[in-house]
C-alpha cells in the first residue's frame, strides 16, 4: 500500500467553477487539481505519521524550504502541535528557514540558489525535519540535503507536499509525500509561477494563458 495519494495522468482535475477562485486568477488555470479541504485533510495525516515516527527522538528542528513551502509549514506544524496538546507525550518543536531558488517561468534554471540559511548551524546534533512544498526532479533537495549534512545533524527527514512524476526525476524520494502528482506545473497553496498565485487556497494546473500572462520574458 503507497504511503502517499496518487493523482494519475488521466485526473484532468475539478472545473474551477466548482470552487472559489479569486476573479484574477479565473482565466488563467486549467483546473483545481488538489482543494484546499483534501489538503488539510492529508496534512493532519501526515503529521501525526510524523509524531508516531519522532516520538522517542526528542527535540525535531523543523527547517521550512521557502518561499512556496511557508504554507505547508505552517498547517503541518498547527496539527504537530495539535496532537502535541492532546497526547500522552509531546515533541518539542524548534523553526528555521531557508531559501532556495531554482525555476524561472515553468523551466528549471539550472542553477540552484542557496538565498538563505546562515544558522544552519544551530542544526548540529538535532533532529532535523526539511519541510518542502514540491518535489520534481529531486535536484533540489540533494543539494539541500549536501548542505545540511555538513552540519553533523543527528538525524534527517523530508516532508514534500507534492511529489511530480517525471522522466527528468533523479529518483529521489521524500521520507513523507502528501501527493504524487503528474508531470503538470501546478500553482496554489504558496506554489507560485514567478511569484504569482501565492495567494490561491487550492493547488491547481495554471494553463497557457497565465504562462504568458505572468512570464518574466
Amino acid at each position: 500500500m503507497a504511503d502517499y495519494i496518487k493523482v494519475l495522468d488521466s485526473d484532468k482535475g475539478y472545473p474551477l467553477d466548482m470552487f472559489c477562485i479569486p476573479r484574477h486568477y479565473e482565466e488563467d488555470l486549467e483546473s483545481v487539481l488538489l482543494p484546499r479541504g483534501l489538503i488539510a485533510d492529508r496534512t493532519e495525516r501526515l503529521a501525526r505519521n510524523i509524531v508516531q515516527d519522532m516520538d522517542n527522538s526528542g527535540a525535531v528542528y523543523a527547517l521550512c524550504v521557502l518561499k512556496g513551502g511557508y504554507k505547508f509549514f505552517t498547517d503541518l506544524l498547527d496539527c504537530i502541535k495539535a496532537l502535541n496538546r492532546n497526547a500522552e507525550t509531546s515533541i518539542p518543536m524548534y523553526v528555521d528557514f531557508i531559501r532556495l531558488k531554482s525555476y524561472e517561468n515553468d523551466k528549471s534554471s539550472g542553477e540552484i540558489k542557496v538565498i538563505g540559511g546562515d544558522n544552519l548551524s544551530n542544526l548540529t546534533g538535532k533532529n532535523v525535519l526539511i519541510v518542502e512544498d514540491i518535489v520534481d526532479t529531486g535536484k533540489t533537495m540533494q543539494k539541500l540535503l549536501n548542505i545540511v549534512s555538513k552540519f553533523q545533524p543527528a538525524s534527517v527527514k523530508v516532508a514534500s507536499l507534492l511529489v511530480k512524476r517525471t522522466h527528468r526525476s533523479v529518483g529521489y524520494r521524500p521520507d513523507y509525500i502528501g501527493f504524487e502528482v503528474p508531470d503538470e506545473f501546478v500553482v496554489g497553496y504558496a506554489l507560485d509561477y514567478n511569484e504569482y498565485f501565492r495567494d490561491l487556497s487550492h493547488i491547481c494546473v495554471i494553463n497557457e494563458n497565465g504562462k504568458k500572462k505572468y512570464s518574466t520574458q
